[in-house]
């Protein structure tokens, strides 16, 4: 998903079928079908706070739903964490009804939204 404002890219997030990123937690069970990863954003720092990727965010769960996804799986962190920040925020995702089924790593939550 790419975000534009005035013509000009300000941002993107990654969001795509599961099976097309490498293994992205030891939980994750390959043979589960519908499942799409969100796995990544990018604001610029000038622009973090205005809501941006909180709209990619939506962006990526309306067109993974409208492209057959029946559950949406991310891997984001705690604000407080000082790596895997471009994953996204936790309370990001719990906001729009994500809850959390594990972890992958000592950072990053594994969350889900299921149709």
């Amino acid at each position: 998903m790419l975000a534009e404002l005035e013509g000009k890219s300000v941002g993107w997030c990654s969001v795509a079928p599961r099976q097309t990123y490498r293994k992205l937690s030891q939980q994750q069970d390959d043979s589960e079908a519908g499942v799409w990863s969100i796995v990544c954003f990018y604001v610029p720092r000038a622009l973090r706070g205005d809501g941006f990727a909180s709209a990619l965010l939506d962006a990526a769960i309306d067109h993974a739903l409208t492209k057959g996804a029946d559950t949406i799986e991310a891997y984001p962190v705690d604000e407080a964490s000082p790596t895997y920040r471009f994953m996204g925020f936790r309370d990001m995702f719990v906001a729009r009804g994500f809850h959390e089924t594990g972890m992958a790593g000592s950072r990053r939550h594994v969350m889900r939204l299921e149709r």
